[in-house]
């Protein structure tokens, strides 16, 4: 049965799922060679150099590139509401941001944030509802479409398929506008990779070999996101060196592909994902990461890659069956990374489901967002503490929180908490982006965390901690129950949280 979601999102390839674990997100850093700089994980400028074809400055300033235009994304976003029609990099370094709306009278409040503005016709919720369609249509199946997925930046819906001719044909069959989807040759042919190991590998039996993907809890209990196809509920796992380490927990598969599995005490959890080079990037959070930014894979078979995230919302067929609402990325990757983390800097991005081609000749990966792994097991990411952000490019005085349409206010004393809206909670009808931002007084550190009810008790799916008093949370999940805690991590003072529900 297919799931059904709102948007939060020349050589022959052969497709496989490469089961992701979450994958940190994207820090904000500050220019190299400055006092007290930020610096990116270890390996990850180097990995950058190698798979993008970069200098080291290049890949320096793409990841300051990325930062600082993640923020300016969010705000555009939250003003465009429904006109909103996606956002992507463009240049070597992610020097500019594109826009895309459907009225030309946003133009200039695009224009003055130094973006670019695309107009185009079909809203991103519009495109979101020709997939959908798409997906419903014999078109769809692996013989003529393998893989579906929404191209923000021709705003058309694409389907990859093998006979262009047959796919058209049925898609036309189906009543599909022939001027909003595009059917383009592909020989990719979908199989999952679950014979081999986020970073590290771990092993389900005696032969099947996976990678973890990020440490999580559903307290008290310990343990790891994966995919789905590696494991199901109630198959027991071990680690690296054949010690017993866990239990699957859950596991979906197809429909979706992600899993989590409980660890015994041996196992301690690490807010850490292997870099390939006998280091480790820490996991600061998990902020979607924008179409076109530098994502990074780590696998127990091929180790560590990079690559930039292409599109969002993307169903791809397997021969055991259909997954939908995937990332595609130009990272490369092999059976057995299948689980691996995906990450962006610091933030967790989601878990390796399935790929083509290979990592001598490069490929194409398909990961499973971590926030809906989160959210669907009601866990929490382990991460560490906030890394440096750069110094704000406000005007001073003026507000970092526009386009929002509910708002509340409270004060906080050093070490107090608040729950939003008014001690409460609000209830979402279906699934989509909750998306708040925090203005506090400039002398505090607020933090602010979205928690969502998961039948017994409330659990935190986004995190914004950086150490300053403003803080953004952008958060794509399945309808419920959500709040927001506004938490003083120092000082006392006032705030304003400002947001926006699906």
């Amino acid at each position: 049965m297919s799931r059904r979601h709102a948007i939060t999102t020349g050589c022959v390839l052969v497709i496989a799922a490469l089961t992701l674990a979450p994958v940190p997100v994207a820090a904000q850093p500050r220019q190299a060679n400055t006092p007290g700089a930020w610096k990116p994980p270890a390996g990850m400028i180097e990995a950058l150099q190698r798979d993008l074809h970069l200098t080291k400055e290049q890949a320096q300033t793409r990841l300051v590139n990325e930062s600082r235009l993640t923020a300016v994304e969010a705000d555009l976003r939250g003003k465009l509401g429904e006109r909103f029609a996606g956002s992507w990099f463009v240049g070597t370094v992610a020097q500019r941001l594109v826009v895309a709306t459907t009225s030309e009278t946003d133009i200039p409040q695009i224009v003055a944030t130094g973006a670019r503005a695309e107009i185009v016709t079909r809203s991103l919720s519009d495109l979101a509802a020709i997939k959908e369609q798409v997906d419903n249509t014999p078109a769809a199946h692996k013989d003529t479409g393998a893989v579906r997925y929404i191209d923000v930046r021709t705003n058309k819906v694409v389907v990859l398929s093998k006979d262009v001719a047959i796919a058209s044909n049925a898609l036309e069959a189906s009543g599909t506008d022939p001027v909003a989807v595009k059917v383009e040759p592909s020989d990719e042919t979908p199989r999952l990779l679950d014979d081999l190991v986020g970073g590290n590998a771990y092993y389900i039996g005696t032969t099947e070999r996976c990678s973890i993907g990020f440490s999580v809890t559903r307290s008290p209990q310990n343990g790891f996101v994966s995919a789905g196809h590696c494991g199901k509920q109630g198959d027991t796992t071990s680690g690296s060196d054949w010690t017993a380490q866990g239990v699957f927990q859950g596991s979906s598969f197809p429909d979706s592909d992600y899993a989590w599995v409980s660890v015994n005490a041996n196992w301690t959890p690490k807010a850490a994902v292997n870099n390939g080079a006998g280091g480790t990037v820490p996991v600061a959070g998990a902020r979607p990461a924008i179409e076109g930014a530098s994502v990074c894979r780590s696998g127990s078979t091929t180790g560590w890659h990079c690559g930039t995230i292409q599109q969002r919302d993307t169903s791809v067929t397997y021969p055991q069956g259909t997954v939908y609402q995937l990332a595609r990325t130009s990272v490369c990757a092999e059976p057995g990374d299948s689980g691996g983390s995906f990450i962006s800097v610091d933030q967790a991005q989601g878990v390796t489901s399935g790929g083509s081609g290979d990592c001598t000749s490069g490929g194409v990966t398909y990961f499973q967002p971590v926030g809906e792994i989160l959210s669907a097991y009601g866990l929490t990411l382990t991460t560490v503490g906030a890394t440096t952000t750069p110094p704000s490019t406000l005007p001073p005085g003026s507000s970092p929180c526009t386009g929002y349409p509910k708002t509340v206010t409270g004060k906080l004393g050093a070490g107090q908490s608040a729950y939003q809206p008014n001690n409460l909670y609000y209830q979402t009808a279906a699934p989509g982006q909750q998306s708040a931002c925090l203005d506090s007084d400039d002398n505090v550190d607020f933090d602010l965390f979205l928690q969502k009810w998961n039948g017994t008790s409330w659990v935190t799916v986004a995190t914004s901690d950086s150490p300053g008093p403003d803080e953004r949370i952008n958060y794509t999940g399945t309808r419920g129950y959500y709040r927001y805690r506004v938490t003083s991590a120092s000082g006392s003072g006032s705030y304003t949280l400002k947001y926006k529900t699906s």
